[in-house]
């Protein structure tokens, strides 16, 4: 079975250790590995993933370009990366950027509200989402107890403005809020991934939220370098889902979304 890791993160080597430690810090964990692409490459392969979608996040607006840039340049480099790009609502010529995206061959945009300190519904946001309708689709990072930017409530709204926009709700649509997020979300058409989320919920209950959502609306995700890629595949295969569940989740779904069906 084939298996593509839906939400993984690399940086440049020359500040990856530096990056990889900031985003521990900012969740108060030790992250698994470093964060480059040949350590993802290697630690994806020993987990028996061969593909993989890059999700980076600009913290400041000065470090769009170059950070999509950046990702572009790995996705030609390496045939197993995709890449979406980065936008931040205090960024000038927004649009200019999300064609930027477009057409440098990146395939979708990525919001971490929580670390870039924006509202997912920001409404400086909706000449963006408003162009990629029905072009790219939006990932968002969602949930967080300690903040209210990325409540998955502010990520319904931009589902119910934008209903032409496909959306993919990371970490099963709210890290640290998923039965919060499974009462805002189920009813809606959004995907979500499943990173960052079987390690804090009890198998059970994990699929029990597949379940809930429907295994055709899910993504396998590893959230790399946070986690360790293989003991992620293992927690997904022990979950209690037939076959066709497993594969929908694995891959199938992936590859709709990125258009290779």
């Amino acid at each position: 079975m084939e298996i593509i890791d839906f939400h993984a993160h690399i940086y440049p080597e020359k500040i990856a250790g530096k990056a990889t430690k900031a985003t521990g810090d900012f969740y108060h964990i030790t992250p698994a590995f470093k964060g480059t692409s040949e350590v993802l490459l290697s630690a994806g392969k020993a987990a028996g993933i061969s593909r993989f979608v890059l999700l980076p996040v600009a913290t400041k607006p000065d470090q769009v370009r170059h950070i999509n840039q950046f990702i572009s340049d790995e996705v030609r480099t390496h045939k197993e990366f995709y890449g979406f790009g980065t936008v931040h609502p205090d960024a000038e010529n927004l649009i200019d950027e999300a064609a930027f995206i477009i057409q440098s061959g990146l395939c979708g945009i990525k919001l971490h509200p929580d670390t870039q300190q924006f509202n997912t519904d920001d409404k400086r946001l909706y000449e963006v989402f408003d162009y990629i309708q029905e072009k790219i689709p939006l990932l968002v990072h969602c949930g967080d107890n300690r903040f209210d930017y990325s409540h998955p409530r502010r990520l319904k709204k931009v589902i119910q403005d934008f209903p032409r926009l496909q959306i993919i709700a990371a970490h099963l649509g709210g890290w640290s809020l998923f039965r919060e997020a499974f009462d805002i979300l189920k009813e809606t058409n959004c995907f979500l991934d499943i990173s960052s989320t079987t390690m804090f919920l009890p198998p059970e209950q994990t699929s029990n939220y597949i379940h809930g959502y429907g295994a055709g609306r899910i993504l396998f995700g590893t959230d790399f370098p946070l986690w360790d890629p293989q003991q992620e595949v293992r927690s997904f295969m022990q979950l209690d889902l037939t076959s066709a569940e497993h594969e929908q989740i694995a891959y199938k779904n992936a590859l709709e979304i990125l258009k290779e069906l």
